[in-house]
């Protein structure tokens, strides 16, 4: 099938929107339309070549939100029009790290991620014949995307796209600092430097833990 995406050809070049061809999902795989992606401060650091894993030319984008609408052989925790967000640090619930108790750092897709590959080491993306790599196993910047099915998580379907793409990295970054890094207990008092799409969801994180007093400083007047 076509779909469209933004494409990075390589770094320090502005993203070029082109039309690609995307091979559809094998066994364990999904299909997804992404509704909504947000824009993240790591896509901006991979395009500007800083990132050691930055594979060129790839599809950036791991915030995003859509729609399933086909299933590879073998998928049974997703449904053609569930509504979902990929996953660029999944858990397979199998290998050494998740049953470890270690989900952040599964295996299972983590050996490929870095090489912009599915975890059968091929892309299902090219360009004129010439292969395009996934980003972070997810490739939110395309308007179609495939990936495992261990990499999506099911949402409900009232959720707005526009808000739901960011739990993906801003919103689990954010809260996660709060819960897992900063452990706020009730009744703490937060302050929380830097008011953008984390510093945000630190506050929500902060919120959803009981917190006494939370300040937000920022130097913008708008925030």
């Amino acid at each position: 099938m076509k779909t469209r995406a933004a494409v990075a050809f390589e770094a320090k070049r502005p993203l070029e929107i082109v039309e690609l061809d995307l091979e559809g999902p094998r066994a364990g795989e999904v299909l997804v339309e992404i509704k909504a992606t947000g824009i993240c401060h790591t896509d901006a650091y991979t395009l500007d070549g800083l990132d050691s894993e930055g594979i060129f030319p790839s599809v950036l984008g791991h915030e995003g939100a859509g729609i399933v609408r086909e299933l590879g052989v073998g998928v049974t925790s997703v449904r053609v029009d569930d509504h979902v967000i990929p996953l660029y640090t999944p858990e397979c619930r199998q290998c050494k790290s998740c049953l470890s108790g270690k989900t952040n750092l599964c295996t299972a897709i983590r050996a490929t991620q870095g090489r912009g590959v599915m975890p059968d080491g091929t892309t299902r993306f090219s360009y004129r014949g010439q292969p395009v790599f996934h980003y972070m196993g997810c490739s939110t910047f395309s308007n179609f995307i495939v990936v495992p099915e261990i990499a999506v998580a099911k949402i409900r379907a009232d959720a707005p796209f526009q808000t739901s793409c960011y739990i993906g990295c801003g919103v689990t970054t954010g809260v996660g600092a709060v819960v897992n890094t900063a452990k706020v207990q009730v009744g703490d008092n937060v302050v929380v430097f830097g008011l953008g799409g984390i510093g945000l969801n630190v506050i929500q994180g902060a919120r959803m833990a009981g917190a006494g007093m939370i300040v937000g400083v920022d130097i913008n007047p708008a925030r």
